[in-house]
């Protein structure tokens, strides 16, 4: 079939505060020590694509591989039709897999919002502490953070090549988002950072003729 192009937009929302980190390397004493990224002509937070499209892959990994990937060639197919591998595998192994999915960097869409609602700036400093087992001496730190309540316009691109893998593509791609849920973006997760929610998916076909209704009523909108 010819090619389409399906944007899928929404929002992530956080749910706790989220640290994806930016450059530290000339950190003033005092200052924050891990800076979040930001959007360099605006100053405000970002998540960038790489990183959803990383956990993701990750998380799908673990849901979906039945051995242990030794490498991003060894995912199970429906990962690597979505994201891509440079070895293909099979017969054809030296041919590499052309990602199906791009993500882009989403950006902060309610600063005035949140400074409305009382909120002095758009991260936060969080302070964390580990103790060397064997000194017991502390070792104290600034970890910047988007705040909760932060929302970021999400959009990706699904290049729609085959028609007959659309549902299980779009499956997996649910799968994908329902798992970052369960899960958390950025780092320190596990101490509660990166809790995320997904809200308003809408699909659109941006090029070509594809009738993006049924992957509207998959994501529920």
């Amino acid at each position: 079939m010819m090619l389409s192009k399906i944007k899928i937009s929404g929002t992530i929302e956080l749910e706790s505060g989220l640290h994806i980190g930016g450059s530290d390397a000339f950190a003033a004493i005092g200052a924050i020590d891990s800076p979040v990224i930001k959007d360099p002509l605006t100053n405000l937070p970002v998540i960038p694509g790489s990183s959803l499209k990383g956990k993701m892959r990750s998380l799908l990994a673990k849901a979906y591989n039945e051995t242990i990937a030794k490498t991003l060639n060894d995912d199970d197919e429906r990962i690597t039709r979505l994201f891509g591998a440079s070895d293909g595998g099979g017969e054809n192994g030296d041919q590499p897999v052309p990602a199906r999915l791009i993500f882009r960097d989403s950006f902060l869409s309610n600063a005035k919002e949140l400074l409305d609602n009382g909120a002095e700036g758009y991260t936060e400093a969080k302070f964390e502490n580990t103790i060397d087992r064997t000194t017991a001496i502390a070792n104290p730190r600034q970890i910047e953070r988007a705040i909760r309540g932060s929302e970021f316009s999400f959009e990706l691109v699904y290049d729609l090549t085959n028609e007959q893998e659309i549902d299980e593509d779009m499956q997996t791609l649910l799968d994908g988002f329902r798992l970052l849920e369960l899960d958390y973006l950025g780092g320190s997760g596990s101490r509660g950072y990166g809790k995320i929610k997904f809200h308003d998916l809408h699909a659109e076909t941006v090029f070509g003729d594809y009738n993006a209704g049924t992957i509207n009523e998959e994501l529920g909108a």
